[in-house]
């Protein structure tokens, strides 16, 4: 041991101290570095209304982009976190939106994105990242189909990462049981209630035919449609998706009774046994998350606040802030 007079230690005990000093410097950044829904006041303080805007005039274009935006942004919080990597273009067709899973995403979603970007730039230019535009965007296009408009968390960076070889078993599939879903939401931190009510995103949207033809043709060896669906209902469905000699990229509304107006009655469709996916179907037939649907289905105003809440805390998966990823310029591409 070094006797206290031993000036031989200074500089080590110097190091060790400006060492220990940073790290609790950038800990301390780190952790003050949260979402904030003030975040661009000083930097940008009409970002919100900038990106509204281009949103709105978007959607009087095509209103496709409001479910398709809406499904970008859950797709790319699932994998990577809420970073934006989703956006990213790649000329090899190996990053996230690329892989099988994303390739059904609809590109009004992605031109959403790059219209609000491209406003936001003109006025605040490298200052709001292209996570936040679609975290904004996303909240903009529930409320232009008659959904509750929230307040929304901002501060994220954009991700240096998207690789469609990571999207592989992150995202939940249209047969997942009930329990395959909750550990699929419970690994990105989100509960029961949480699932349930993200889930009713389906109440716009739509589908392509592949996504749930085995449950009209080919269920089971001694049942071809699936017992759970109703009768007529399925029928409607095999009228818009034939087995054979359809059009392969016919798509139907997830919720046949108003697929264009964020309500609860995807909620309703699934008591009446008219849930499109199995993913659906199964919230209400198992009874760890019939209650739920049922309060839902009853209750338009206890579904939109369950959704503002699942909704801020699906914002939050995996984010980066502070020092954290970078500030796109193109939200296609790296900078």
């Amino acid at each position: 041991m070094y006797s206290r007079g031993d000036d031989s230690t200074k500089p080590m005990m110097m190091m060790m101290m400006w060492f220990l000093g940073m790290l609790l410097f950038y800990m301390v950044a780190e952790s003050d570095a949260q979402l904030s829904e003030n975040y661009y006041s000083s930097t940008c303080p009409n970002v919100e209304s900038i990106v509204q805007q281009a949103v709105a005039t978007k959607f009087q274009q095509t209103p496709t982009t409001a479910p398709a935006t809406l499904r970008i942004f859950f797709h790319d919080c699932f994998v990577e976190g809420c970073d934006g990597s989703v956006l990213i273009a790649s000329e090899n067709e190996d990053a996230e939106k690329d892989a099988p899973d994303n390739k059904s995403l609809a590109g009004d979603g992605f031109d959403t994105v790059i219209k609000a970007k491209a406003a936001v730039e003109a006025q605040c230019p490298g200052v709001v990242s292209c996570a936040d535009i679609l975290a904004l965007a996303a909240r903009d296009v529930v409320v232009l189909v008659g959904g509750p408009g929230f307040k929304v968390e901002l501060g994220r960076r954009d991700g240096l990462v998207s690789k469609a070889s990571r999207v592989t078993g992150k995202l939940p599939e249209p047969g997942l049981d009930v329990r395959g879903l909750v550990e699929n939401f419970a690994r990105n931190g989100l509960s029961l209630t949480d699932m349930i009510a993200l889930s009713g995103a389906h109440t716009i949207g739509f589908s392509h035919c592949n996504r749930f033809a085995n449950r009209l043709y080919n269920f089971s060896t001694f049942m071809p449609v699936d017992p759970t669906l109703d009768p007529a209902y399925a029928q409607q469905l095999m009228s818009s998706c034939p087995r054979s000699g359809g059009n392969p990229a016919q798509v139907v509304e997830i919720d046949l009774t108003t697929g264009r107006v964020f309500d609860n009655l995807y909620y309703q469709n699934l008591v009446a046994r008219k849930g499109l996916f199995t993913s659906d179907q199964v919230l209400f037939d198992d009874l760890s998350t019939q209650s739920i649907v049922m309060r839902f289905a009853n209750n338009a105003g206890e579904f939109y606040a369950a959704f503002i809440s699942a909704m801020r805390n699906l914002g939050r998966v995996g984010v980066k802030v502070g020092n954290q990823g970078e500030i796109r310029r193109d939200c296609s591409a790296f900078n």
